[in-house]
């Protein structure tokens, strides 16, 4: 898929979507001059072979939000085999992206290998968070034998600002359970904003803290929030407030349904 979103008189415009297989991009009614995209994984979820790639771009002056329509699922994969997930972001001069993915959910026997690359202008700015369950709580769900790979890079003109990897692979249950780890946490979120507000934000966000999350800043206009739960029902309890102060009150709805 590729989506793009360029500035105009009245706000910002779609500018380029092309997209195939069963990753489909929705739009529903603009709100305060942002292009909001919902992504939509048509085949239900990700197992062993599948390949999803996004390239997504807020244009100079622009401000695009994009998110998801449910919860991402990682099922289980075939022997040998894993799926795949590329995310590419790019924001132009004066732009935003909020890059707002609701949860994905690992299931167990899951194989799934992702990455995000997001290249900044001087001033352009992120809102970036990637939740993520380890099985359905409520579900009496428990991921005993999974693989997980996830990578995160963010550059400002080539200069690195954040560089984050996780790799859980076996008994991620296990694994999670260690205090230096998880402490027994079965949802987490990690969330960059690059903003030149964001210091001001850091002492509301850590009010709404609980003992098993944390934010501070790497330098002045770049906050960075990771979050622990024991499912996600808590993590959306501190995350979605978290979200609302960080986007002016303009989460997507369907965060909330």
């Amino acid at each position: 898929m590729r989506l793009a979103a360029k500035a105009r008189a009245d706000g910002s415009a779609l500018a380029d979507l092309r997209q195939s297989g069963a990753f489909k991009a929705l739009f529903p009614r603009p709100r305060d001059g942002a292009v909001d995209a919902i992504l939509v994984n048509t085949a239900g979820g990700i197992t062993g072979g599948d390949r999803f790639e996004a390239q997504v771009e807020a244009r100079a002056g622009s401000h695009l939000r994009v998110t998801t329509q449910a919860a991402e699922r990682a099922y289980r994969a075939q022997p040998g085999e894993r799926g795949r997930v590329r995310n590419r972001l790019a924001v132009g001069p004066g732009a935003r992206l909020d890059w707002l993915p609701q949860e994905t959910i690992l299931f167990e026997g899951s194989a799934l290998e992702r990455t995000l690359m997001a290249d900044l202008a001087a001033d352009a700015r992120l809102l970036l968070v990637e939740p993520l369950v380890f099985g359905r709580a409520a579900m009496g769900e428990v991921v005993h034998d999974a693989l997980f790979r996830d990578r995160i890079e963010i550059r400002r003109e080539g200069v690195p600002l954040y560089l984050d990897a996780l790799r859980l692979h076996g008994d991620v249950a296990a694994d999670l359970a260690r205090p230096a780890v998880a402490g027994g946490a079965g949802a987490m979120a990690s969330l960059v904003f690059a903003d030149p507000g964001a210091e001001a934000h850091l002492g509301p966000l850590r009010a709404l803290m609980p003992a098993t999350g944390g934010a501070s800043l790497l330098r002045k206009d770049v906050l960075v929030m990771r979050l622990l739960a024991p499912d996600s029902f808590a993590l959306r309890r501190v995350l979605v407030p978290v979200l609302m102060r960080l986007t002016g009150n303009s989460l997507p709805r369907s965060w909330m349904t």
